[in-house]
Formats: C-alpha cells, sequence, structure tokens
C-alpha cells in the first residue's frame, strides 16, 4: 500500500453489487484511514459504434437531416448518461453517509472505465468493483466484460466483490510459491488492515515436498507479525477447486491471491488460473500484481 493521500476507488455502475461495493469500499477506507472517492465513468461512444452508416446511400438533403437527427439522439442519450451517472454517485454516496462513513467524494468520469482507472492510477491506493454487470447477471459462469482487462493493466490492488458486504474476520492466501504470491504474503504480514484476522496459508500441490518447503517459507514471513493468527494447509487436487472447498469448510470470508501470474501463453492454452477463481469463488478476492 502507498501514502496515505491515495484513495481507496469504489467502481459504481448501478449493477447488482454496487451497493457492496460501496459498503466493502468504506470498510477497507475506515480499516487503512484512507480516503474514499466514488467512481462512475461513462462512455459515450458505446452505442454509436453499432449505429450504421447510412449516409452515403440516401440523397444529399436526406444526409444532411439524418446527421442532424443523428446529433440530437446522441446528445440526447448523454445527457441522460450523464444525469443517471450523477444519481448513482449521489444514493451511493446517501447509503454510505447512513452508514456513518463521512461525506465520501464522488467523481464522474467521461470514457472507458478501463481509461479512466489508468488516468487515475497515480491518486489509487486500491480499487472495489464489482464481479460483474447486469449483462451477465443471470449467467453464473461469466465475469465483467472488462473486468480481467482492469485487474491486468492496474498495478493496484483490486478487491473483487461477489455478494453482499459481511466484514471479513478471516482470510485465505492462495500461495503458489510466485512473486505475486510472494507479494501477498508481505503484504498481509506487514499491513494493519490484516490485524486481528484469522489467515489461513494454503498452497495446493501434488508435490508434498515442495509444498512443505513453500509453506514454511512463507509462514516464516507470516510469523514475524505478532497480530496474526496463521494456519496452513497443504492440499492436492485441482487448485481452484480445492481453495474454494477449503473456504467453504473453514468459512473464510476474503481471498488474498496473486493475479495472473503465469506465461500469457499457459494462459491462452490452459485457461486462466485467475478468471477460474473470480468464476468459482463466492467470496470476495483480493487480487495483487
Amino acid at each position: 500500500m502507498q501514502p496515505s493521500e491515495q484513495k481507496i476507488i469504489a467502481c459504481i455502475d448501478g449493477s447488482i453489487f454496487s451497493d457492496a461495493v460501496c459498503d466493502y469500499a468504506a470498510w477497507v477506507a475506515k480499516r487503512i484511514n484512507a480516503p474514499l472517492e466514488l467512481l462512475h465513468s461513462i462512455n459515450h461512444h458505446q452505442e454509436n459504434a453499432d449505429k450504421a452508416d447510412f449516409s452515403g446511400k440516401i440523397g444529399l438533403g436526406s444526409q444532411e437531416h439524418l446527421l442532424e437527427e443523428m446529433i440530437n439522439q446522441d446528445q440526447q442519450t448523454s445527457k441522460k448518461k450523464i444525469q443517471k451517472g450523477k444519481a448513482l454517485l449521489q444514493s451511493a454516496k446517501d447509503r454510505l453517509l447512513t452508514h456513518g462513513y463521512d461525506n465520501p467524494a464522488c467523481q464522474l468520469k467521461h470514457g472507458d472505465l478501463i481509461e479512466s482507472l489508468q488516468e487515475l492510477e497515480p491518486e489509487i491506493r486500491a480499487v472495489v468493483l464489482g464481479l460483474k454487470g447486469d449483462v451477465h447477471k443471470d449467467q453464473p459462469d461469466s465475469i465483467g466484460a472488462k473486468l480481467e482487462e482492469i485487474i491486468r493493466i492496474l498495478h493496484k490492488p483490486v478487491l473483487v466483490v461477489n455478494h453482499d458486504f459481511n466484514p471479513p474476520q478471516s482470510l485465505m492466501i492462495a500461495y503458489d510459491g510466485s512473486q505475486a504470491a510472494d507479494k501477498a504474503v508481505d503484504m498481509v504480514a506487514n499491513r494493519q488492515f490484516y490485524q486481528g484476522m484469522k489467515c489461513h496459508l494454503v498452497c495446493v500441490n501434488k508435490n508434498v515436498e515442495n509444498a512443505q518447503q513453500m509453506l514454511e517459507h512463507a509462514t516464516s514471513r507470516l510469523n514475524g507479525s505478532a497480530s496474526l493468527d496463521v494456519a496452513t494447509a497443504q492440499l492436492k487436487g485441482k487448485v481452484e477447486v480445492e481453495l474454494c472447498n477449503y473456504q467453504e469448510e473453514h468459512s473464510i470470508d476474503l481471498i488474498v491471491m496473486g493475479a495472473f501470474s503465469h506465461h500469457l501463453l499457459h494462459e491462452i492454452l490452459l485457461g486462466s488460473f485467475t478468471h477460474k477463481m473470480l468464476v468459482k469463488s463466492q467470496i470476495p478476492l483480493l487480487l495483487l500484481r
């Protein structure tokens, strides 16, 4: 985590997880005493890309009339999007005020959400956003269209919310010995944010000796924090299945893991482990690059 003036950014889109995003973002901001900002991004060109261009198939006068109508329609659509965005931010702000979070900042950005977050990245301490929007809400094996790209592009912690707020009392580190996994261990060991939580350090690896060495290496780093109660587990099997089963069995509230640590070719051939965890997990994931 970075200097205290950096913000927790809560991405608000009016989807099924927007309220939970507000709640988790406020919880994070309070635990680390960081400012909180609600962000809604408007992509004015999203619909325009799907419109057909008929101007070459009609007469000059009709072309001018059609273009004028299209411009007026675009202006009206943009105004409605701005009004909706302001209403969503105000609703989110009211929710936070009701829950005792004082005067959160709001920002309405024009452009794609990915571009907005890239622009804001120097000001960001962590991002909180929902697993999926309304487009995918009835598709159980899907995630938001932009979620993976946001996680790949941003070099900031990303908390992905997938259900109603439940204040985390415990966490699980999915540990595989990678650089990103070591970063997760160091962050948990050295940050006030995790104090008082039960920490489960879990390694899924068919090689018992390698798994034990990795767990000992990571445990030695975690044991330096007197505020952590650490339990370790060595499992075999399909990684995402074993991790999620362990989480459910021990009623763990938060998963902390590195994101996209494999080579891109590996992900193309075998599928992204991060994507599989996003789809299968029933609790929020804190993803680190």
